[in-house]
């Protein structure tokens, strides 16, 4: 029986339409999975399934999703990210390492109640001050860079910031793994933010994010939130940033939908 799978044409411009055939006849793809998403069960006999391939630096691996969990696509990651997300896949895999820390952005994960309802929110924050490329000054030009790519000041959280097209959040696995940017002259995604390995999440934000289909994220200059335990306390810290006129913000869909 057919498969009822999604081929983007991404996709299939990188396996080749000799593969991308054999998969909607039915020949090389299963009928049961485990969405690469939310990690529940799926049947491509009897529900649409999106194929998405993450490419690394020197290999690639084609996972299946429900449809109204992710759209097909081609997911550029780091090689280190995809090793990871193959153990995840097959934990009797390679033992996983721990990586070395070089992150620059901090991110946190957290839900903020908004206008009554509860949103799963990213919250950003540098190490360090970031300066503009190129640049010798010794200022931060974390925020103006960002509202440059789109992001809007916030200054109450009293409503959902407008999306931000072209940006989204890759949630693989079950685990968040990059928040991706568009990429240059209309290309795939790239990411602009990316876990070493990738990071658990709480299953209510999980649900959160299916439910909304999206994600928000804040950012905040270095020292305007602090790593918060207990999400009152990130509440308290994000309201004091906008407040300050420190904090921007944007919406964004769920792995580029």
């Amino acid at each position: 029986m057919p498969r009822m799978l999604d081929v983007s044409d991404d996709v299939r411009a990188e396996i080749g339409d000799e593969e991308a055939d054999r998969l909607l006849a039915g020949e090389n793809a299963p009928g049961s999975y485990d969405c690469t998403s939310c990690r529940t069960p799926g049947d491509s006999e009897q529900e649409r399934t999106s194929t998405v391939l993450f490419i690394g630096d020197e290999t690639a691996v084609l996972a299946f999703a429900h449809a109204t969990c992710l759209p097909s696509q081609v997911v550029q990651v780091t090689e280190e990210q995809l090793q990871g997300a193959v153990r995840s896949i097959n934990p009797d895999g390679v033992p996983e390492q721990a990586a070395p820390e070089q992150a620059v952005l901090g991110v946190t994960s957290g839900l903020i109640l908004i206008s009554g309802e509860l949103h799963p929110a990213l919250v950003v924050e540098p190490t360090g001050p970031i300066v503009r490329p190129g640049s010798t000054d010794i200022g931060d030009d974390f925020l103006p860079l960002l509202i440059e790519q789109g992001f809007m000041p916030v200054t109450e959280l009293s409503s959902v910031p407008p999306v931000l097209h072209g940006w989204s959040v890759l949630l693989a696995v079950g685990q968040l793994h990059a928040v991706l940017q568009p990429g240059t002259g209309g290309g795939s995604p790239v990411a602009w933010w990316q876990a070493h390995q990738a990071l658990q999440v709480a299953e209510s934000w999980r649900a959160a994010a299916n439910k909304h289909q999206q994600v928000l994220l804040f950012a905040a200059p270095v020292g305007s939130i602090g790593r918060q335990p207990r999400e009152d306390l990130l509440r308290d810290a994000l309201d004091k940033a906008a407040a300050n006129g420190k904090l921007v913000a944007a919406a964004m869909p769920l792995a580029g939908t």
